[in-house]
């Protein structure tokens, strides 16, 4: 499920740019690989595993037609795929995953260095790789016109669109384009689109049409740019920043079906073998919709209390600024998403994840995600008949943990940048009076809570009145702080 996409432009050293590469520093986040990790990733590049280490590929799969469909800057491409009409109705789909179990020996110092990076973290000027890019950006990557080891799954649908079979096996691929979004729509809108991208619209909007019908929701959060502005030359005036929204394009969510359509259908095989690791997310509490019911008033988005949460995010248009702006706070519902493991026949309860709105997993970004590549080798290991292999088992039960504390690790990342943005944004605007809506109080000092701003769309604190503050309160406030640095935005009552 979506993070805020965040991304900046600019040259190093600038105030954003610095405060950035402080923050970095500050959470002690993984820096360059260690030389014994870059020793071992060195020799697996040139010689993966060998077939009497427990992993061989059994299918040469290279004359499916695959392509990859990704951000025109990303080389980690976990992904490619084809689509087909099935004879007598209906579709398959080929869904060809990066095998990274080829090229990471388990314990090893490449292995123990994922379980400790856990995920690729993501920063609005840089992001910081789960493996060396060696790996992840070139050998195990999905690059067209190269032969690749890969999970090939094969989903057969029915004319609805709703999965018939499921199949997995270990096999090398080798994909034949690399499309990125804005190509790929192009194509598809003017009707010149090859018949396997053609379908992922229609496939797309079939899956589109269930996940409603089950009550799940796909996020369309826009990626938010932070345009540097240069200095204005008048000797004054220094580096200020704007906020643009791009909105992901109709294809991206299409694309994106598919790859919750896989999640869904391994989290099957998981179930129905007895072992496995879920991605799982409880129904919202209602302390955190009522927040979100109040962002909502903030930036004047109408959300009737009859109306469910999921009709109205799919009532707005991400092009609007005000309605963007309140998609990136939708985020904040699957903040509680965790994994679940299970196993000796032992299902979970609940054992959904609430906004895909049927049991789900992750199991297809084995380049970014340390969780990936064990949902991967259970898979294999439910098609076949056996159990998962041994240093899938002994690294189970401690895979939650560790994915929780990557999460966190993830989760900070995204909210201090966020708050890093958000003063770029207001630096020069201190002592400006704005309107604002009162969305969050501190329990025990009500006099101190969260404020969401209409224009600029920013959440801040705001403290420093004699009267409490009352949720839901429209107010007129001062910005008293707005650093170039790390220093959050804060705000008085005017």
């Amino acid at each position: 499920m979506p993070r805020r996409h965040l991304h900046t432009t600019g040259a190093a050293g600038t105030p954003l740019r610095a405060a950035l590469g402080e923050l970095r520093t500050a959470l002690d986040v993984p820096g360059v690989f260690s030389a014994a990790v870059r020793a071992e990733t060195g020799r697996a590049v040139r010689a993966p595993r060998p077939p009497d280490d427990g992993w061989a590929p059994d299918h040469d799969a290279t004359a499916i037609e695959l392509f990859t469909l990704d951000p025109p800057a990303a080389a980690d491409l976990d992904r490619a795929l084809r689509l087909a009409r099935r004879p007598g109705g209906g579709f398959r789909v080929h869904y060809a995953i990066a095998d990274v179990t080829a090229f990471v020996t388990p314990a090893g110092a490449l292995d123990t260095e994922a379980h400790r990076r856990v995920q690729t973290l993501y920063f609005p000027d840089a992001r910081v790789p789960l493996y060396p890019t060696v790996l992840s950006e070139d050998a195990a990557s999905l690059l067209p016109d190269r032969t690749r080891p890969a999970l090939l799954w094969q989903i057969d649908l029915d004319a609805e669109g709703r999965t018939v079979s499921t199949e997995v096996r270990r096999a090398l691929v080798r994909s034949r384009a690399r499309l990125d979004y804005a190509d790929a729509q192009r194509e598809i809108d003017a009707g010149t689109a090859l018949e396997s991208l053609a379908l992922l619209k229609e496939i797309g909007v079939l899956r589109e049409r269930l996940e409603r019908e089950r009550g799940g929701i796909s996020l369309i959060v826009p990626e938010q740019e932070i345009v540097e502005r240069p200095p204005t030359g008048d000797g004054v005036s220094g580096v200020s920043y704007a906020v643009t929204y791009r909105v992901p394009l109709p294809v991206e969510g299409w694309n994106a079906q598919i790859s919750l359509l896989t999640g869904m259908a391994a989290a099957q095989l998981m179930l129905t073998a007895g072992t496995g690791i879920l991605r799982t997310l409880p129904s919202a509490p209602g302390g955190a919709v009522g927040r979100l019911r109040r962002s909502a008033k903030a930036l004047g988005i109408d959300w009737p209390h009859h109306v469910a949460y999921a009709e109205t995010v799919r009532s707005l248009d991400p092009h609007n600024a005000r309605h963007a702006a309140f998609l990136q706070e939708c985020t904040a519902l699957l903040r509680g998403a965790g994994y679940t493991v299970f196993t000796g026949g032992r299902i979970p309860r609940p054992a959904v994840h609430a906004a895909v709105a049927a049991p789900y997993t992750h199991c297809t970004a084995p380049l970014r995600r340390l969780v990936d590549r064990y949902a991967g080798e259970i898979c294999l290991s439910a098609v076949a008949g056996q159990g998962p292999p041994e240093w899938v088992l002994a690294a189970l039960d401690g895979l939650p943990k560790e994915m929780a504390e990557g999460a966190a690790r993830a989760d900070t990342v995204e909210r201090e940048c966020v708050d890093i943005v958000r003063t770029a944004l207001l630096r020069d605007r201190v002592g400006e009076i704005f309107d604002g809506y009162v969305i969050d109080v501190r329990e025990h000092d009500p006099a101190v809570g969260t404020i969401q701003l209409a224009d600029p769309a920013v959440i801040a604190r705001i403290e420093g009145g004699t009267t409490p503050l009352r949720l839901g309160e429209r107010l007129r406030v001062r910005l008293t702080r707005a650093g170039p640095g790390s220093a959050k935005a804060l705000f008085a009552p005017a």
